[in-house]
């Protein structure tokens, strides 16, 4: 791939492309809004995939392997909200353990099926592989086939800002070093959405999903009411807000004329072991969000999800 071709796929795709979704969906609330989100906006994105990913967070999960087969389960009950169970075949179980190794990878259906694909595509026509949980499925798919570097770009919300300090230390990276490494030396076309820093204006209220989502059908009313039994689970603040995350990454794919988030080219940090980054002017370049339009998102997210026709199968996916 030339340096020109390389920057080029970096930028929001115009057209029509084909996705997979690689989502630890059960960890929280928001990775249900970002697979809705996804699928809701299909006229524009061609679903290939949406794939478990793991995690370990107690109690919502004791490990990894739990984390990944309860998330595979959500994945599904969305689909079954949706009325859209014609793409459940296009789910797949992912890694049962995070990468111990840099240079080995994690069995799954999820890896070899992303590795299989991924020679399908090329640097004209990418494999856009959005990532919104611990990456382990996709550097390991990465490790089994590095031939995909050159035909897909990886959008990954995980780290925080690089002027964080211990920007390594966020829940999607922070479980998963050695992935984080793959990912972010191979080479990859990579679009990097930092969590804190960045992501972290993306925040809702009680109040505000209650005036979009409640009684308009039965996701808006699940992700509601899951969403707000989970703050409220955690904080006794009456005035909360909570970032709904995950929907940035698949929005970045949306983002023509940077009208949900802006970006900047820069050289791609290096997570290290002990949470930090370190930072080499000589990397390769990846595309790091750099800011993200809250309200403008916000209004096309609910108008998405709260509309009917947006998830009716209008042509074949598979």
């Amino acid at each position: 791939m030339t340096s020109k071709q390389y920057e080029k796929i970096l930028c929001p795709p115009q057209g029509v492309v084909d996705v997979i979704l690689d989502t630890d969906t059960y960890n929280e609330v928001d990775d249900q809004y970002a697979v809705a989100y996804m699928i809701g906006k299909s006229k524009k994105l061609n679903i290939k995939g949406i794939c478990a990913a793991p995690f370990l967070k107690p109690p919502r999960s004791t490990t990894p392997a739990e984390g990944m087969e309860k998330s595979y389960q959500e994945i599904l009950h969305v689909l079954q909200l949706l009325e859209r169970e014609d793409l459940k075949d296009l789910v797949y179980r992912g890694s049962d353990r995070f990468m111990e190794s840099e240079t080995v990878p994690v069995e799954s259906q999820a890896a070899d099926y992303m590795a299989k694909l991924a020679d399908n595509y090329s640097s004209d026509r990418p494999l856009y592989i959005v990532a919104i949980g611990a990456i382990t499925n996709v550097a390991s798919a990465l490790l089994k086939n590095p031939r995909m570097k050159d035909r897909c770009v990886v959008v990954w919300l995980g780290g925080n800002a690089t002027h964080i300090p211990l920007g390594g230390n966020e829940f999607n990276m922070k479980q998963d070093i050695a992935a984080a490494r793959v990912v972010f030396g191979c080479g990859v076309p990579l679009v990097h959405l930092p969590c804190k820093g960045v992501i972290d204006r993306f925040v809702t209220t009680k109040q505000e999903l209650s005036y979009w989502m409640a009684g308009k059908n039965a996701l808006c009313d699940y992700l509601y009411a899951e969403t707000v039994a989970y703050v409220e689970s955690i904080t006794k603040v009456e005035t909360w807000s909570k970032v709904i995350w995950d929907v940035a990454a698949v929005a970045w794919l949306l983002n023509e004329n940077n009208c949900f988030m802006q970006s900047v080219m820069m050289p791609s940090p290096i997570p290290e072991y002990d949470n930090c980054y370190a930072l080499d002017a000589d990397r390769h370049r990846i595309c790091s969000i750099n800011w993200i339009n809250r309200d403008t998102l916000f209004e096309d997210m609910f108008r998405t999800l709260t509309q009917k026709k947006n998830f009716e199968k209008t042509r074949d996916l598979l």
